[in-house]
């Protein structure tokens, strides 16, 4: 049975559900959910298995964090949702998509999204679990990759929020969720099948997820368009909280017009 995600929500209309990177929890879209219950949605931004409140999953994978964000939707009983994934939470989203397109309207993928090759991983996961190997506390570890990953024009309240979430992760739960980076294996074939239309957002300088990575998810997705902020980095809906969440409404208003 499938461990039902906890939660943060605020609004009413159409649901969208946030599901964010290993680096943090629901906080990391605190602006977000603002943004769309002021605009007239029922936003959820979810503490996947592990974070927050809400129990690990065993084996810790995306394939089980997409599990139960569907047993989520189901339990929520609101027909179709739309998703908003960063990072690892990208790769849930897609999965999710896979397993269960039929529940899903929208996709925003953000700083994350296709398997990672090998630069991928040398500035995604490498830095992360060399960090965790040396026995620095989360505190520390926050101080690190922030400042790596990052871009210059990155808001410095959203910079400290990013920081802030990344103290709150358990590190045996890092551990895991950084891990599970890389057994997301989807191939082309298999995102092909993805239908959703799908907006790609990125940060110009993001390391882990960059813009041409985007670009090629594009290409293998069938409806998907994609937008890079210049000067931001890994976190763009904490860097440029306002064009972030300007460019998810636009996209979510789509619907509107055509449900």
């Amino acid at each position: 049975m499938a461990i039902l995600p906890r939660f943060t929500t605020l609004g009413h209309g159409h649901t969208v559900l946030m599901l964010h990177d290993a680096d943090g929890g629901h906080l990391t879209f605190a602006p977000t959910v603002e943004s769309l219950a002021s605009q007239g949605y029922r936003a959820i931004a979810v503490d996947l298995p592990g974070y927050g409140y809400t129990p690990p999953t065993e084996p810790y994978s995306v394939k089980s964090l997409a599990q139960s964000c569907l047993a989520l939707v189901e339990a929520l009983q609101v027909g179709q949702v739309s998703v908003i994934g960063h990072g690892l939470g990208a790769m849930v989203a897609l999965e999710m998509a896979l397993r269960e397109p039929q529940c899903l309207r929208r996709l925003v993928l953000c700083a994350g999204g296709p398997p990672l090759d090998d630069a991928s991983r040398a500035v995604w996961v490498q830095p992360r679990l060399a960090a965790l190997d040396e026995g620095l506390s989360m505190a520390q570890i926050a101080d690190r990759i922030v400042a790596m990953q990052t871009g210059r024009s990155a808001l410095p309240e959203g910079v400290h929020l990013i920081r802030h979430a990344m103290t709150e992760v358990h590190p045996r739960v890092y551990r895991h969720a950084v891990e599970a980076l890389t057994g997301f294996q989807r191939n082309a074939v298999a995102l092909h099948q993805i239908a959703v239309p799908t907006l790609l957002l990125g940060g110009a300088q993001d390391a882990c997820t960059p813009p041409e990575a985007l670009q090629a998810l594009a290409h293998v997705l069938p409806d998907a368009t994609t937008y890079t902020l210049p000067g931001i980095g890994h976190w763009p809906q904490l860097e440029a909280p306002e064009e972030f969440d300007g460019l998810v409404l636009d996209f979510m208003n789509q619907t509107r017009k055509v449900h």
